[in-house]
């Protein structure tokens, strides 16, 4: 008994393996489209940066503590400085910090610059909306630069101190924010995001952080 055997059309398989192909083409731009817009919702607006650095609402009957006071009298005398913080000063800001309104936020940077690149402006002017608002015009904030874990120490704890520099000179540039306003430290790799995963992009950020220091009436 002979086999019969069906021959399919070259051009038949040829469709066949264009639909797949077309297929697999429009499932990868559904999910890196769905990526993207999941990505641009992710982005924090001058309401939600407002809103996290917002200070908590004073408790009724509360005084301020010795330590408060130690805390304040410290900002003070950091508050406009133009030179790089030393170790211990960046020690003790972080140590106020901790316990502050804060908000990181993803400012982009070219490998191995301090420079701000183009993608990075709209957020540091949402940055910028929020901070020169009614509720917090006039306070004291850190913008503490850091890095991952790619490079050594001192390089980049030099690279976070220029990279949190360059976001301050951009709010004062753009907002006229004042000098006092605007603390800036460099963390280098010292307080990973994810320390877990130290080589994230999530761990290459500015972090905002509400000192609630006010300025005097006269400045």
């Amino acid at each position: 008994m002979t086999r019969q055997t069906t021959t399919v059309p070259t051009t038949t398989r040829w469709t066949k393996l264009g639909a797949a192909f077309a297929t697999l083409l429009l499932a990868g731009t559904l999910v890196a489209t769905a990526n993207h817009a999941a990505f641009a919702q992710a982005r924090p607006s001058s309401t939600d940066i407002l809103e996290a650095l917002k200070p908590a609402p004073k408790t009724r009957g509360l005084t301020t503590t010795p330590k408060q006071m130690e805390d304040q009298k410290f900002l003070q005398t950091i508050r406009g400085k133009t030179r790089a913080l030393t170790l211990d000063e960046r020690t003790k800001v972080a140590d106020i910090a901790k316990d502050k309104q804060k908000i990181d936020l993803e400012v982009y940077f070219d490998y191995n610059s301090a420079e701000i690149v183009q993608r990075a402006v709209p957020d540091l002017m949402e940055l910028g909306k929020a901070l020169s608002s009614p509720d917090l015009r006039g306070g004291t904030f850190l913008l503490g630069g850091h890095t991952d874990a790619k490079g050594g120490e001192e390089y980049n704890q030099k690279l976070s101190e220029r990279r949190a520099a360059s976001v301050k000179k951009f709010l004062q540039d753009k907002f006229q924010i004042s000098d006092e306003s605007l603390v800036t430290a460099g963390y280098g790799k010292e307080q990973l995001k994810k320390p877990g995963e130290p080589f994230a992009a999530e761990n290459r950020r500015v972090q905002i952080v509400n000192l609630e220091v006010k300025q005097s009436a006269s400045k």
